[in-house]
């Protein structure tokens, strides 16, 4: 998933989580994205400050599930609802559990399995924005997930 701030014609900002940003364009082009507060359906991706990791938090990985999956993309610097952070840890825990943790082979590993050079499974790691963006122009599934601290540690 990918989360965008977004903008109506009349200025009033608020997110959205899209599949990919095709689909974003879709749903903003048919008028099927409404600003909460006008209802108008003029709407613009916002201008988004890029995420900056602090030094104690963990690297935010790409998560797959065969295919692939992405980086997560940037996302406002708010404190998350407790019931939120409890289901990304619940999703993190499944992931590690489930999938095979690729670092930063991600992009390559999914452009593997997509074109059957390897065997398709389930993976994690890292990839740019950029990386992620070329999956998905590639017809690669990707989703983004947040990765938050572990829940038991």
């Amino acid at each position: 998933m990918i989360h965008y701030q977004l903008q109506c014609g009349r200025s009033h900002g608020f997110d959205g989580w899209f599949k990919d940003s095709a689909s974003f364009e879709k749903q903003a082009k048919r008028g099927l994205i409404e600003c909460p507060d006008c209802g108008g359906t003029d709407i613009e991706r916002a201008l988004m400050a890029p995420a900056v990791a602090k030094r104690q938090s963990t690297p935010v990985p790409a998560q797959a599930e065969a295919p692939a999956q992405a980086a997560p993309a940037p996302v406002a610097a708010v404190q998350m609802p407790a019931r939120m952070i409890a289901a990304l840890q619940r999703i993190r825990a499944e992931v590690e559990k489930n999938c095979e943790y690729v670092g930063p082979d991600f992009a390559d590993q999914a452009r593997a399995m997509h074109r059957g050079e390897t065997e398709a499974k389930p993976i994690y790691g890292e990839t740019s924005d950029e990386q992620a963006e070329s999956l998905i122009e590639e017809g690669i599934e990707v989703a983004q997930i947040p990765w938050v601290p572990r829940a038991d540690g």
